[in-house]
């Protein structure tokens, strides 16, 4: 099923079971991904927003609100912490289940084989191979580093 799909089948069960909570985080997400389709249609690109880039925006949703919840627990504002968090936990339900350390070096070791990468120069492409591969299952900020350090 694709991923907007499930999405809206989700909306419609919370609306159906009245979790207010749940179908307010999942009306986030269709507004998210509605805004980047207008983006896309004001860009002249005319092509539709993919699971690829839905993955990518609900990855960054993700984040957005682990900052956030980080930034009201410095706060002392626990339940908003709270409701951030729960936020988090609604929109992984969509994410494919995220890579282990082990299986994040396997991947990058393998896209630096696989488009021959010997210097850092070759960082783009590695990084290109992996964003094409595992969006949503790992966090890049993070590879970017390691595939400095495999290359340099």
């Amino acid at each position: 099923m694709e991923m907007r799909e499930r999405i809206a089948t989700a909306l419609k069960d919370a609306m159906k079971s009245k979790d207010q909570e749940r179908l307010s985080t999942l009306r986030l997400i269709n507004a998210a991904i509605k805004d980047r389709e207008i983006a896309m249609r004001g860009a002249g690109d005319g092509a539709s927003v993919g699971d690829a880039e839905v993955l990518a925006i609900m990855g960054k949703m993700v984040k957005q609100r682990q900052e956030s919840a980080r930034a009201y627990e410095e706060g002392g504002r626990l339940e908003l912490a709270e409701k951030e968090l729960r936020e988090v936990s609604v929109i992984e339900e969509f994410l494919p289940r995220q890579l282990s350390g082990d299986e994040v070096e396997a991947a990058v070791s393998a896209a630096i084989a696989k488009v021959g990468a010997s210097s850092i120069r070759d960082m783009g492409r590695v990084m290109a191979e992996l964003k094409g591969k595992y969006t949503g299952q790992m966090d890049f900020g993070a590879v970017g580093p390691m595939v400095k350090d495999k290359l340099g």
